[in-house]
């Protein structure tokens, strides 16, 4: 497993924990941010981070691949 498949697996866990245990952390309707209560702005804002960095993730492992062997690298 190279690096940026193990930052995307971290990446990953990361928004997982954040959605299952915001509602234990963040549950309340203040403040609002953008007119959303707290709870909801802090799911959106936790995919869209998530989508962004497992973007990012998906764009340095294609360019780590281009200078790995056709056979992706193994032996």
């Amino acid at each position: 497993m190279t690096t940026a498949q193990r930052g995307a697996r971290c990446v990953a866990l990361v928004a997982v924990l954040s959605l299952v245990f915001s509602p234990f952390l963040a549950n309340r309707v203040t403040p609002y941010i953008l007119g959303l209560p707290f709870l909801l702005a802090w799911i959106v804002a936790s995919v869209l981070l998530t989508s962004i960095g497992v973007g990012l993730m998906y764009a340095a492992d294609a360019h780590a691949a281009k200078g790995a062997s056709p056979a992706g690298g193994r032996a």
